[in-house]
This record gives structure tokens, sequence and C-alpha cells, in this order.
């Protein structure tokens, strides 16, 4: 067991105890859930727990936010899953309501996601504090690789061109569908990789180098909600409100994401 679950199963038990409380008797259910890359460590942390008290089983699934692949989150609803929560990037949920495909009112802000990069274990860790630091690095590496979700769109579509190296990085700077990039980065097939920090952190083999600097850096919202039509949405409620209890604001932080409940408690 890591180091910090034992607090922050403490924490987590006295969340569920107290809206398990609030919620009556309800029954249990098998509640469908998709979790995209960037919270995926967080859910996983906190589903146990969850599950223990709650009496709940959660089907847990992986998908990324958007992208074309069979598993992404907007295909998955447009083939008519029987799923009953989606954790993912804001934007792209806030699409999929405006949609119809998510039951309007049910979304819950749960954390922002800033872009880390990343080694292989052992390299030699450039300096990537600065703006002139990151495009080094950048420019240094042999391959590079990106996610296909927000934080490598994000940097196809707008960091290459903040740090003036475009050109540069044709042929030597990828985006990865559907593999985490930090996967990549271990392997050996890149040299140097972004993505969001809570994708990278729980990869072995990878040595996290820094944020990017504040000048570029982009924080990615990760959200929740109830898919229209779920078979249990007063339990699915329930799950939305557990995870984003401020009692659980400790054990998302752990995964190298900044908890929304955090920021709303220190209001």
């Amino acid at each position: 067991m890591r180091p910090h679950h034992t607090l922050l199963r403490a924490a987590a038990f006295a969340a569920i105890a107290t809206m398990t409380m609030s919620a009556g008797a309800a029954h249990a259910a098998d509640l469908r859930v998709v979790s995209s890359g960037g919270f995926a460590q967080a859910y996983k942390d906190l589903s146990a727990p969850y599950e223990k008290t709650s009496g709940d089983h959660l089907v847990s699934e992986w998908g990324p936010s958007m992208g074309a692949t069979k598993n992404a989150i907007p295909a998955r609803l447009a083939r008519g899953e029987p799923i009953d929560v989606v954790i993912m990037v804001g934007d792209a949920l806030d699409k999929l309501m405006a949609e119809g495909k998510l039951e309007p009112g049910s979304k819950v802000v749960l954390a922002n996601s800033p872009i880390a990069c990343a080694v292989r274990h052992g390299a030699a860790k450039p300096d990537i504090h600065t703006v002139d630091g990151l495009r080094n690095a950048f420019l240094q590496a042999r391959h590079v690789a990106y996610s296909d979700s927000a934080s490598g769109e994000y940097i196809k579509r707008e960091l290459m061109d903040k740090l003036g190296i475009r050109q540069q990085m044709e042929g030597k700077a990828a985006q990865i569908p559907a593999t985490p990039v930090g996967e990549i980065v271990a392997h050996g097939d890149a040299d140097f990789g972004c993505q969001q920090r809570s994708e990278l952190q729980p990869v072995k083999g990878i040595d996290i180098v820094g944020l990017l600097p504040h000048e570029v850096q982009l924080k990615t919202e990760f959200s929740a909600a109830i898919v229209r039509g779920s078979r249990h949405p007063d339990e699915a409620r329930a799950l939305l409100r557990y995870l984003a209890a401020p009692a659980n604001a400790q054990a998302i932080a752990a995964t190298g994401l900044e908890p929304a409940a955090a920021a709303t408690a220190a209001r």
C-alpha cells in the first residue's frame, strides 16, 4: 500500500459515511463508469473504499475524452453503450451535455490538471522551468511524444507556435493515440514527452522533470456527469457527490491534480 493511502482511506470513509446517511436506504447497484486518463488514478484510489461502504459495485472502464479511437467516451455514447457516469475533460463533457447525451444539471467539477514533461528514468533532466528552457528541451530531443487528448491538442495547436518551433519539430514530434505518453517514453520510443501530470505520475520507468512554465501552461478541467438514460441515476448522483467531496481533496491532490473541492473550501 502506498504511504498516502492510510490517511486518505480514513477521509474517504468519512465522506462516504456522510453521504450514505443522507442517501437513505438506497439499494446497491452496478454502476458503469468510464473515466479518461487524467482522473483515472484518483478514481482508482477512491473507488475501492466507496464500494466497500456504499455497497454499490463500480464497473470501471477507461477511454479518452476526445479523438477517434473506439474507446473514446464520445464514441462510446454514440454507440449507445449503457454507461451511468462519465469522468472527462470539462470542455468535451460540456459538448456532450449540449448534444443531449448527459443528464442536464448533473455536471460536477472535480479537479484541474496541469501539463508536465518527462524523460526516461535515469536520463538527463532538462531544465524546463523557463520558456527558453522548455524550448531547448523540445529542440534538443530526438523524438518527442504528446497525447491525443486535451494536453496534446494544446501542444500541437498552440504551444509549438508559442515556442516558435513548429517547423523545427516537424518529423520528430508525434501525437500518440490511445497509449499513455509515459509508456512511450519509458520504452525508449521517445526521449521527451509531455502530458497531464496526473497521467504521467503513475507510469513506471520515467522521471517527471517539471510542469510547463506558467507563461505557457494550460490546466485542463476534469468533470463528471450522469449519462442521460442511466438505469441508476440516484446511485450515480451519490457517486458524484462522493468524488467531489472536500474530504477527498487530499486523495485527488496526491495523484498530481489540483482538486476543485480544495479551491472551493479555501474561498
